[in-house]
């Protein structure tokens, strides 16, 4: 069998976990491959050095598997992870880490900022997230309006089983599409439930219709 790279091997084997799952490999000092998710993307690139209170310090350090929580303050959003460390010849020589999508925090509604003060509005009647000039918007059926966290921040407090992200600029709530349409480059239009268009993109696409099965 010809030789391949550690980096072509190391894709095969993501593909072998959930599109919400990133996974990084790092020897005892630095990353050396990453793959992210479309749910979770720490930002991680081949050579970071491996931070101090990441769960793949501590599985390097404690020399065990370590599975817990981190949260925001070591790459900017939680997450929950797994990390193992791997040796050769008794030596300790990396890692491999899983990174998980946290759970929702429990809280049940989005608190929206208008001209007039601020609105409550439960997540079901939370239609889509728009990220425009520095600012998220949140449309709903009734108000619409601003909200201080990033798409990505959202990601992480949403339920996943109704909200998707579809765009970099958008998270769509799948309860109120109303007709999917397709688009150029294997892309999508989704048709909201208010009269709203919001598009799905060619990064996006394979994900969306897995989640969505069609």
């Amino acid at each position: 069998m010809e030789s391949i790279t550690v980096v072509s091997l190391l894709d095969v084997i993501s593909e072998l976990f959930s599109d919400e799952i990133s996974i990084a490999v790092s020897n005892t000092k630095e990353y050396i491959y990453y793959r992210p998710s479309k749910r979770v993307d720490l930002k991680i690139r081949p050579g970071d050095s491996i931070k101090e209170g990441t769960i793949a310090f501590k599985a390097l350090h404690m020399k065990q598997k370590i599975s817990e929580f981190i949260d925001r303050d070591v790459f900017g959003i939680p997450y929950h992870g797994m990390a193992v460390p791997f040796f050769h010849a008794g030596k300790l020589e990396g890692c491999v880490t899983a990174i998980f999508p946290t759970l929702t925090s429990g809280k049940l509604v989005v608190t929206i900022k208008t001209e007039d003060g601020w609105i409550p509005i439960p997540f079901s009647q939370v239609i889509y997230f728009e990220a425009k000039d520095k600012k998220t918007y949140v449309f709903g059926k009734e108000h619409s309006g601003t909200h201080k966290y990033s798409l990505q921040e959202f990601e992480f407090l949403l339920p996943k089983d109704y909200f998707i992200r579809c765009h970099r600029s958008f998270i769509v709530n799948v309860n109120h599409i109303k007709a999917i349409y397709p688009d150029t480059h294997s892309t999508f239009v989704l048709s909201m439930d208010n009269g709203d268009q919001v598009p799905v993109s060619q990064s996006y696409s394979s994900y969306f219709r897995r989640l969505l099965g069609f």
